[in-house]
């Protein structure tokens, strides 16, 4: 694997994002996250799992716009659907997950820590956040519900309506953030919890899991193509082309 380095610290697998400074999300990259959920799933000797970024820049900035920006709409709705799939697979695993966020977690980025079950950030100058208004497309709404379950109305509300983005004392307000840290304590950290967790036993840790996150699981698939369509409407619209485009010379 080339975008995600994996090691194992114990019982739990230490995936971290490897893909330049700013770990951009594309194609290539959630496929090999794919794989790196299935190997923490099905491997028995592995109890927890852990995300993070091999440099304290970026956990990751987000989407690969200049890659997505030129699929046309029948590949990039098999990337939406890999990306929500995954994010999914993400939520669900029946073994505990810990994003270690030692750099910026910005909108994809940080739907990837929301889909974790506990979030340790560094101190400093850490951005976390949900762009997407901003360049005229919708959150997606597995993120848009897991959102409101963890922060409540009002916090998801002024994230997402907003597209600011928040440092890590703002974020740790809000409900986002389980603890502030510095940011050579954010990796053993995460090690810690996740190991902490995974030793308890599966029959209750998992079934704990699955009760929290199934209310949310069923809004979203109760949904998923009526929102898949209209974000693929929106990406393609000429405003949110021009937004892209404007966005790519940033990127």
């Amino acid at each position: 694997m080339d975008m995600i380095s994996v090691d194992y610290r114990g019982s739990v697998m230490l995936a971290k994002f490897n893909r330049g400074v700013t770990n951009a999300l594309n194609p290539e990259f959630f496929q090999e996250l794919d794989e790196v959920l299935q190997r923490a799933e099905s491997d028995a000797t592995v109890r927890g799992l852990v995300l993070g970024s091999s440099n304290e820049k970026f956990f990751s900035i987000g989407l690969d716009i200049p890659d997505l920006y030129a699929l046309d709409r029948e590949n990039f709705r098999d990337f939406f659907r890999e990306f929500n799939r995954v994010c999914m697979d993400l939520y669900t695993l029946p073994k505990p997950t810990v994003a270690a966020i030692t750099g910026h977690a910005l909108a994809g980025g940080f739907i990837l820590a929301l889909c974790c079950d506990w979030r340790f950030i560094a101190e400093g100058r850490k951005l976390i956040g949900l762009n997407e208004v901003k360049l005229g497309v919708p959150v997606p709404y597995l993120a848009n519900r897991v959102l409101h379950a963890l922060a409540g109305v009002r916090h998801a509300r002024e994230m997402m309506e907003s597209g600011d983005f928040y440092a890590p004392a703002e974020a740790l307000k809000m409900g986002v953030v389980d603890e502030v840290l510095p940011v050579e304590e954010v990796e053993n950290k995460a090690l810690a919890q996740a190991e902490k967790l995974g030793s308890l036993p599966e029959t209750g840790y998992g079934m704990i899991k699955r009760n929290r996150v199934e209310t949310t699981v069923a809004e979203v698939l109760a949904r998923e193509t009526e929102m898949e369509r209209y974000f693929i409407e929106s990406w393609y619209s000429e405003a949110v082309r021009e937004r892209l485009r404007e966005a790519m010379e940033k990127f």
